[in-house]
């Protein structure tokens, strides 16, 4: 009995591995003949109908009485009874199952399209925005590009203008190198030594001073030209108290200003205070602090040639260093060099400048042109004995514009003057 049994439920099995495949058969028919959405829902029932069915399928009424008409035969009613949807696979092939009126389906389509339509309006209207911000982007860049171009050309223009004037300038005075040659007029025509100190006709002569390179070798993509402020605090008649831009810190940049705009040169400027300690006004040891700071400034841009020491001069309240270049007003300067060595001690060991040569070369040739072209500008190379941090660069140079009697207006009208001739030196003109 038992092993009738087992053939049986074998027989079923595979009975049912054969319904299976047809119902995937049937299934995909069903897809391809009523569209997907239709397909997918009328396979959704079939499969909920098997589900309910699914418990029946271990058949535990199913066997085998003696005297049947067979146990086929008896299978197949079993079957029947057990899997009551095999009669409705057979009879009901060709049935239509509607699952949604025809109402409710078009109402489906209508909204399916309504949402459509809109996310087609959305994405069109955030094309559109974009588009628009992207058109007024590129309008703003182009007008920015134009009015710097149009600036561009104004500064091109007017540095032209400028240097079309400048060539204009000519020399109004003749000094003969010819009648620099005797020391004595040399000597007292463009130098004051200083009682602490002495010179020779060795150390100043024309040949050396006037052959000497100070043209400038490196160009404007790096720092050329160093200008700073031993005595910040130095003043004017009208200076402002509290107001650096009316001291010579504000004659300084004035001065790099010009050499930027109207020359072309990289110029730092320094404005670091040296001659005042805890508030109080200490010029005693003022080249003492500014040496490491400025010797630091030239190992971070070893690219500088030209250093410069801006000051003001002292003088008598009754004196006025002034001069008029151009039709105004302007401040006379002083070249100032320290030849590290006293009246009383001799070569300074202590001080050494292995540039004293080159310094009065650079002093020199400065004040030779201005000679000629503003005979009024200059007062002299004044020589001290001291050192006075020019020993830092060849063409270091130590710059008296003015003194504590002049305006401020006068010390910076100096500066157009003075930058020309710098100019000058350093293009080997």
């Amino acid at each position: 009995m038992r092993d009738k049994q087992k053939k049986i439920r074998l027989l079923l099995y595979l009975w049912l591995g054969f319904m299976g495949v047809y119902l995937v058969g049937k299934g995909i028919m069903i897809l391809k003949g009523n569209g997907w959405e239709k397909g997918r829902m009328i396979a959704a029932t079939a499969y909920a109908q098997v589900g309910n069915q699914a418990a029946a399928l271990f058949l535990p009424s199913v066997g085998y009485e003696e005297g049947s008409e067979g146990w086929i035969r008896g299978l197949m009613a079993s079957l029947q009874e057990q899997v009551p949807f095999l009669t409705f696979l057979s009879g009901t092939e060709e049935e239509e199952i509607i699952l949604e009126d025809e109402s409710t389906s078009q109402a489906i389509i209508e909204e399916n399209e309504r949402m459509i339509r809109q996310r087609l309006t959305e994405e069109n209207q955030r094309k559109a925005a974009e588009e628009e911000n992207q058109k007024e982007k590129e309008a703003e860049e182009a007008k920015a590009a134009q009015a710097e171009a149009e600036q561009k050309k104004k500064e091109e223009e007017a540095a032209a203008a400028a240097q079309a004037a400048r060539d204009q300038i000519q020399p109004v005075a003749e000094v003969p190198l010819e009648s620099l040659k005797d020391y004595n007029y040399l000597l007292n025509e463009f130098f004051v030594v200083d009682p602490n100190t002495s010179t020779d006709s060795s150390q100043i002569n024309v040949d050396d001073l006037i052959s000497r390179d100070m043209t400038i070798k490196t160009d404007s993509s790096q720092p050329q030209i160093l200008i700073y402020h031993t005595h910040s605090q130095e003043a004017y008649a009208d200076s402002t108290e509290g107001d650096v831009n009316t001291t010579v810190i504000g004659v300084g940049e004035h001065l790099a200003q010009i050499l930027r705009d109207e020359y072309g040169y990289q110029v730092l400027h320094n404005t670091d205070t040296f001659d005042m300690v805890d508030g109080v006004w200490d010029r005693s040891k003022a080249y003492n602090y500014a040496e490491p700071v400025i010797e630091q400034i030239l190992a971070d841009h070893p690219s500088i040639e030209v250093v410069i020491d801006l000051h003001r001069d002292g003088v008598d309240e009754s004196k006025h260093l002034v001069t008029e270049i151009n039709g105004v007003p302007t401040a006379r300067v002083m070249f100032f060099n320290g030849l590290s060595k006293t009246t009383m001690n001799g070569n300074l060991d202590s001080l050494p400048n292995p540039y004293i040569q080159d310094n009065l070369a650079f002093s020199f040739q400065l004040e030779y042109l201005a000679k000629q072209y503003y005979p009024q500008f200059t007062r002299c190379i004044y020589l001290k004995g001291y050192r006075y941090n020019l020993h830092v660069r060849p063409k270091s140079l130590l710059l008296e514009v003015g003194a504590q009697t002049n305006t401020v207006e006068e010390a910076m009208n100096a500066m157009a003057p003075f930058a020309f001739i710098l100019n000058k030196v350093l293009q080997g003109n």
